[in-house]
């Protein structure tokens, strides 16, 4: 396994709060499988940042039990360095990058780390300094390269007037747009809210070409997620709806998972993995709602399944269903 990071950040922060690569390093060595294949590269343009990184590394206990020592790299990510990363052939590698607001943060950069077979990326989106960056003239170019330029100037004009909320949802639907017009046809925004849960903070956002990938950092992503409503993931960490969850039990998504797989696979027969395959992407729906809803019209008689005898409260994913057909 590969890990790239960039914008790395300081070793531990002044709060004495590590770093994600010290996370990742110390989790790694725990591991006998990753200590021997782990290969980890961090990157940032300060020098002050690589030195505390570099010290912190080699300050951690057992680190030279890791088979590949960490690399670290004190680069601009700029023109020299995506061009660099448009040229080399990657082995299947997780990215993380990391900026400081949106500078160096740009859709050509996240082609060139998705751009091979088994490559995925993780970034963090500082959604407050973006919101306020579209309509802000002396950052322009950053906001092209980041949105691309005709969306970006559409986005402007589309955003005017909007409320707060409805800003939000627009950006990182374009956003994620964009990220499927390069080539990552598969992406998971997850929301961080403030600690009072009144603003969004940020969004890390995975993007993957491929659906196993999407598939697994979706199950990780929902059991981050602070609440759930019916058993279905808000895709968000927001400490407010620990104090008041009956706010969020009030939406009924599985009710309408139920009328969503009524509707498209009327008159049809499908394995449930099929159904779940078919049906999930772009969704926050996991696999386990969809066996409790298909259970739940099975019970009602609403669906046929082959075999019908089963362990009771099972439904596997080689469970055939009919639907019936439209009235």
């Amino acid at each position: 396994m590969h890990i790239s990071i960039y914008f790395l950040g300081p070793g531990r922060y002044q709060d004495g709060s590590q770093s994600t690569p010290l996370k990742i390093l110390e989790r790694a060595i725990e591991d006998p499988d990753m200590r021997e294949r782990l290969v980890t590269l961090f990157n940032d343009v300060d020098s002050n940042n690589t030195q505390s990184l570099q010290q912190a590394i080699y300050s951690i206990p057992a680190i030279n039990s890791l088979r590949n020592k960490p690399i670290i790299l004190n680069t601009e990510v700029g023109e020299e360095i995506i061009q660099n990363l448009e040229r080399v052939r990657f082995i299947p590698t997780l990215f993380f990058i990391d900026p400081w607001g949106y500078r160096g943060l740009s859709l050509r950069l996240i082609g060139s780390v998705i751009k091979d077979w088994g490559c995925d990326c993780i970034f963090f989106f500082n959604y407050n300094r973006i919101n306020m960056g579209l309509n802000n003239s002396y950052v322009e170019s950053h906001m092209q390269s980041l949105f691309g330029n005709e969306r970006a100037d559409s986005l402007r004009k589309e955003l005017q007037s909007k409320l707060p909320h409805q800003r939000e949802l627009i950006i990182i639907e374009e956003l994620s747009q964009a990220l499927k017009a390069i080539g990552g046809e598969y992406v998971l925004p997850f929301c961080f809210k403030n600690s009072k849960g009144t603003r969004t903070s940020h969004h890390l956002i995975f993007v993957s070409k491929n659906v196993r990938g999407y598939s697994i950092m979706k199950e990780i992503m929902a059991g981050a997620s602070s609440s759930t409503e019916q058993g279905v993931p808000t895709f968000e960490y927001n400490q407010a709806t620990q104090e008041q969850p009956l706010l969020f039990e009030l939406s009924k998504p599985l009710d309408e998972l139920e009328n969503l797989l009524l509707d498209e696979f009327a008159g049809q027969t499908k394995t449930m993995v099929e159904i779940y395959e078919q049906h999930h992407v772009n969704k926050r729906y996991i696999k386990k709602n969809y066996k409790d809803v298909l259970l739940k019209l099975e019970a009602e008689g609403q669906v046929t399944t082959d075999p019908s005898k089963r362990r009771k409260g099972t439904f596997g994913d080689t469970v055939k269903v009919t639907f019936p057909p439209k009235l």
